[in-house]
């Protein structure tokens, strides 16, 4: 059902905070809504903004995500509704279908860094996906690193004069998260005497949950739980968690939030080439691979895989100084003046499994 209000031509009959510059939240699947909170947190107070999403209909793997915004209580549009409407501001996690929105979009990494690390060809800075007909989609174009605008540079000078390197802002919620471990701890039901091993898959057949089922299963310690949201949009809410079900002792941790809480709360992190290893590395958690799968060379998954000592170094190249950045660049394209009160990131709330 499409809107009247309180974006499109008839909005001002109904609104009842009026004259506001409107952002539209481009959300494909449940890991971008996740990333693009965050951001959202840096403007969610002015009054001058008017905030709505929209779920592109042309993603295979969107399933929970119209639910994810609903309990956020994120008002959505139908994509085709806000293909039509022209925004001061368009915020993505993902560069899928830029081109079919109407207004200047920031595009954000919607996991470590901007640099793929299971891309074997190209890098995700490749030419054909930052340009569609004929043109650069993203009026800002965040970058984690200054590595990467050099990598740019090489393989599309033309979105060069787009690039912001901003650093991380998730590696800046955890940084800001640690001094806070023993809440997290408590809040998953971890004593002061256990050990928890937080165990980690991202997506495919070669992820830990894939490929090690015999890890989620009891041991000598605490084991929480966090799969990759495509999994749980894939198989099914129901169906992960009946696979899990064999354990009850097991800290599942839902796909929407809570998984840097208990990455900070973790004595170790079990995982495989996936963002949250890079995450707890770059924090200083130990962390160990379960599984081999092949990645680029040089990306951070190969470092982690190394054993690299500098992984936060090499994920962002301004710390703490990504919610400043970001949030100085969505009120330039939005056309205001940024409130007053400086921008930092916050701590991410303790989470009650």
């Amino acid at each position: 059902m499409w809107l009247d209000a309180p974006v499109g031509p008839r909005s001002d009959r109904r609104v009842t905070v009026a004259g506001c510059r409107t952002a539209l939240v481009l959300v494909p699947h449940v890991v971008a809504a996740t990333r693009l909170m965050d951001v959202l947190d840096l403007i969610k107070t002015d009054r001058r903004i008017q905030v709505v999403c929209t779920v592109p209909d042309t993603h295979g793997i969107s399933y929970g995500t119209h639910e994810f915004l609903q309990r956020q209580g994120l008002l959505t549009l139908p994509w085709r509704q806000a293909g039509g409407l022209e925004f001061d501001l368009v915020l993505a996690a993902s560069r899928r279908d830029l081109e079919h929105v109407l207004g200047p979009v920031l595009v954000l990494p919607h996991g470590a860094g901007a640099l793929k690390s299971r891309r074997l060809t190209g890098h995700g800075l490749d030419r054909h996906e930052l340009i569609r007909g004929g043109r650069v989609t993203a009026a800002a174009l965040v970058l984690s690193h200054d590595d990467e605008l050099r990598v740019l540079e090489r393989s599309c000078p033309e979105a060069v004069p787009h690039a912001v390197v901003a650093g991380d802002l998730c590696l800046d919620r955890l940084r800001a998260s640690l001094p806070h471990r023993a809440a997290y701890r408590a809040a998953l039901g971890i004593g002061p005497d256990e050990t928890l091993v937080t165990l980690t898959s991202t997506w495919r057949p070669d992820s830990t949950f894939g490929s090690r089922p015999e890890l989620y299963r009891t041991g000598d310690f605490r084991k929480a739980v966090v799969i990759h949201p495509t999994t749980w949009s894939v198989h099914g809410p129901w169906q992960v968690r009946a696979w899990l079900a064999d354990d009850p002792d097991l800290i599942i941790i839902p796909p929407e939030e809570g998984w840097r809480a208990a990455v900070i709360a973790s004595d170790r992190v079990i995982g495989d080439h996936g963002s949250v290893t890079q995450y707890a590395a770059a924090i200083g958690v130990p962390v160990a691979l379960a599984t081999s799968a092949p990645v680029r060379p040089g990306s951070l998954a190969d470092l982690v895989a190394g054993g690299a000592s500098d992984i936060a170094a090499r994920l962002s190249s301004r710390p703490d100084q990504a919610a400043a950045i970001l949030r100085a660049t969505m009120y330039r394209l939005l056309r205001l003046p940024e409130p007053a009160h400086p921008a930092h990131a916050e701590p991410v709330p303790v989470h009650h499994v």
